[in-house]
């Protein structure tokens, strides 16, 4: 399924590599790029947008409008970076415009985004909510309302954020909020139907049909229809040559078919251009399988340091290090309590459940496995861990059956645990 545990896919729907979008010799006025930038993305090179308004506040710092601009701006550097130190940046100038303006709706919006790009997910509920005092039928109010409920566990009034924001602006950012809570729910059909309305939504936007395509064909994989999800992830590159995260998702195909070398090389590409942990971590996991254990633990390392440095810049990463170090033969228990503490999804308790099993303590692990699934999610990997787990607490048939199912839905899950999956499947 779509993972929670990437970097704020939820709050950065739309971002990535930008690239320029408009016709030859034409300058957007900043009304128009102010329109893209609230919604995720831009048309042009933000890093040029950015200069205009720094340019704009020198002579005219008691703009509240392009203070809240320019801390949106810093957040889409960041995305199509990966360099967090653009966060504190981002926050600096948000706090400017509220100053100047303390009921500026963009600003308010533009900090709840900042919270959950940071995994603060409370300050992101509070955040969302005050916008939404501010402006009640702003329909991207309610995408920060339902991104952090879902992060925060609750995912009646998360589901019911999120159908607000479809009837108040039917768009690509709507429709794909949908698509994800049809998935947590189980209905894999309807969560690729709504995607699909998000796609088209987007037929016009080079950079947001491109991760349509990708979130697409993600979905196509974890049903396992191997070449559906490469038809879209080419598509992906199709519209934006050198979009990383098709790089990554069409590495998965590649290592699927056993064409390892050609998935380094795509899994590289996308390292080099935004070193994102979770990229790096694939890499890793490339490099082991191949038997480069040097290189593999090279990049593992890296993965520290990158972890770093978003702690020094306000991000959490509490969960994602929990899981990394559960898979990785270092499970961190209390680690995993810490994350779960912020973040009691079902994402949350699966990570709490594997960290558990991870350290030996399974009786402990099974009913947190239990609510990882409650929703009715179809994930392979949280099958993987009820099946590893049922298997540690002596539950033979229920762990072989877990693990059938797991094969089932998608036979590539996990490069690590995939063999060990179809060994329990037996």
């Amino acid at each position: 399924m779509v993972s929670a545990l990437a970097l704020v896919a939820a709050a950065s729907l739309l971002g990535g590599v930008l690239r320029d979008e408009r016709s030859a010799g034409a300058a957007p006025s900043l009304t128009f790029e102010a329109k893209r930038l609230e919604a995720g993305f831009t048309s042009g090179t933000t890093t040029s947008l950015v200069r205009d308004l720094q340019e704009r506040l020198r002579t005219n710092p008691n703009s509240a409008r392009a203070w809240a601009l320019l801390g949106l701006g810093y957040q889409q550097l960041a995305r199509e970076s990966g360099d967090a130190s653009f966060y504190p940046k981002s926050q600096g100038a948000l706090h400017r415009a509220l100053a100047l303006e303390p009921h500026d709706l963009t600003a308010t919006v533009a900090l709840g985004s900042l919270a959950l790009s940071q995994h603060r997910f409370r300050d992101a509920l509070a955040l969302g909510n005050s916008a939404r005092s501010i402006s009640p039928t702003t329909a991207r109010v309610y995408g920060v309302v339902g991104d952090a409920l879902v992060e925060l566990g609750r995912y009646p009034a998360a589901f019911s954020a999120f159908r607000t924001m479809v009837q108040l602006k039917p768009s690509t950012a709507s429709y794909a909020r949908y698509s994800y809570a049809r998935e947590l729910v189980g209905d894999r059909d309807g969560a690729v139907r709504w995607m699909r309305l998000a796609r088209d939504a987007a037929t016009d936007q080079r950079e947001s049909y491109a991760w349509t395509s990708v979130q697409l064909g993600k979905l196509y994989w974890n049903a396992g229809r191997t070449k559906a999800a490469a038809r879209e992830y080419r598509a992906a590159l199709a519209v934006v040559p050198d979009y990383v995260y098709a790089f990554d998702a069409l590495a998965r195909v590649e290592a699927a078919s056993g064409r390892y070398a050609r998935a380094i090389a795509l899994e590289q590409r996308a390292v080099d251009t935004i070193p994102l942990p979770q990229f790096v971590a694939q890499l890793g996991d490339l490099q082991r399988a191949v038997g480069n254990v040097r290189a593999a633990r090279d990049q593992y390392a890296t993965i520290g340091a990158i972890d770093r440095l978003l702690r020094a810049n306000g991000v959490g990463t509490d969960l994602e290090s929990a899981a990394f170090a559960a898979d990785h033969g270092r499970a961190s228990v209390a680690l995993a309590r810490r994350a779960h503490a912020a973040r009691p999804s079902v994402d949350g308790d699966d990570v709490l459940a594997w960290a558990l099993a991870r350290a030996g303590r399974c009786q402990d692990a099974l009913p947190w496995s239990r609510r990882a699934l409650r929703l009715g999610t179809r994930d392979s990997l949280k099958f993987f861990h009820r099946a590893w787990i049922e298997r540690c607490v002596g539950h033979e048939a229920l762990s072989r059956a877990w693990a059938r199912g797991a094969v089932a839905l998608n036979p590539h899950f996990s490069l690590q645990w995939g063999a060990q999956a179809r060994r329990l499947a037996r």
